[in-house]
């Protein structure tokens, strides 16, 4: 009875330690390809969707004035 109890708690404790070290391979791997995303996205310049955003609202009202400036031109000839 003695010696099956060790070998029960012997392969227990390796079943803990197996767990134990393939939550942390897990979360040592997520941690690593948050970085790695990270470096991509600085290394191409990405911007934000809310810089991107209030960009396109800038262009578009640029475009709007400049299509206003045309026709005020156009009329004068």
């Amino acid at each position: 009875m003695k010696n099956s109890e060790k070998i029960l708690k012997t392969i227990s404790s390796l079943i803990e330690n197996g767990i134990l070290s393939s939550k942390d391979l897990r979360k040592e791997l997520s941690t690593d390809l948050k970085f790695k995303k990270d470096q991509l996205i600085n290394k191409l310049n990405l911007v934000s969707r809310e810089e991107f955003e209030v960009l396109k609202r800038i262009v578009q009202k640029q475009d709007k004035i400049i299509k206003e400036l045309k026709k005020k031109k156009n009329s004068k000839r």
